[in-house]
């Protein structure tokens, strides 16, 4: 999950833990630290410090690298392209929905303004794209 709201992340977390997922949830704080931590690179060079996510939830209003760039590179990358990405931000804006699907985004969400949504959200999302939906494999190292 990349988002620079603590709030947010901590409500993300409770609330997974609510819906009794199994799945862990890894917390990045802007676009520049997804992209390091997708690519590897810097404090996230090892693998078990970065193990590639089988989903990417998105916030798009965030500080260095807002989530429009980084969707942008990561549907750009041949490696990247295949992570499902999931906005879920407080936006409800027009502009915003168009032109994250143009840039790839396989779903756009509002944040819920109640928690309880918020475990809703959680549990479709966990339904549909952890339980239903068959994700490619990750790339081999050859690939990579």
């Amino acid at each position: 999950m990349a988002d620079d709201d603590p709030d947010d992340r901590e409500l993300a977390l409770t609330a997974i833990q609510e819906s009794r997922l199994v799945n862990e949830l890894r917390f990045v704080e802007d676009g520049e630290e997804l992209m390091q931590y997708l690519r590897r690179e810097g404090r996230y060079r090892e693998p078990k410090d970065a193990p590639r996510p089988g989903l990417i939830l998105l916030d798009l209003n965030m500080p260095r690298k807002d989530g429009r760039e980084a969707l942008r590179e990561i549907k750009s990358d041949p490696v990247l392209k295949h992570i499902p990405v999931v906005v879920l931000t407080t936006s409800k804006a027009e502009e915003d929905i168009l032109r994250s699907y143009g840039l790839g985004a396989n779903c756009f969400i509002t944040k819920p303004v109640t928690f309880e949504g918020l475990v809703d959200v959680v549990k479709v999302l966990d339904r549909h794209w952890l339980q239903i939906v068959e994700l490619p494999p990750e790339p081999s190292d050859h690939e990579a």
